[in-house]
């Protein structure tokens, strides 16, 4: 389709850092407002998590599991693909560390795969899959 603009490559940049802060800070309704009603999410990769469809389902499940972990995600260098001017699917370099408990913590290495739509003028995540190259366990 072309270039991306730059004013809607920092909109998506922004958005993807708002849902990592979001969801190390446990702010559930703001990490709603940040997603299309109808998100998918597939983490399945190296898990036995099924894909979720719809924002409610899947806030359930990513609440149930880290409620009470501290979290940290890190996202790096976007590759963004313009597939019209409303629709963007980006693919970012991960990390992120979740420590459930004193006795089991867990480090993933991966990519996001991700479907960013232009909803009311502002960029939403639609769909997230995850793959990891390494998820280092401790404990356990």
């Amino acid at each position: 389709m072309g270039t991306i603009p730059f004013s809607d490559w920092l909109s998506i940049c922004e958005g993807k850092a708002k849902y990592c802060r979001l969801l190390d800070s446990k702010d559930w309704a703001g990490f709603a407002a940040l997603v299309t009603d109808d998100f998918e999410m597939d983490i399945s990769d190296g898990s036995d998590v099924p894909p979720f469809k719809g924002r409610d389902a899947a806030l359930e499940m990513i609440r149930s599991s880290i409620e009470t972990a501290k979290t940290a995600h890190h996202v790096h260098s976007p590759e963004m693909t313009l597939e019209s001017p409303s629709r963007v699917k980006v693919i970012w370099a991960m990390q992120d560390r979740v420590v459930f408990n004193e006795q089991l913590s867990v480090i993933g290495y991966g990519n996001y795969h991700e479907v960013w739509v232009r909803q009311d003028d502002q960029w939403k995540l639609a769909s997230l899959k995850l793959t990891r190259f390494m998820l280092d366990v401790q404990g356990g």
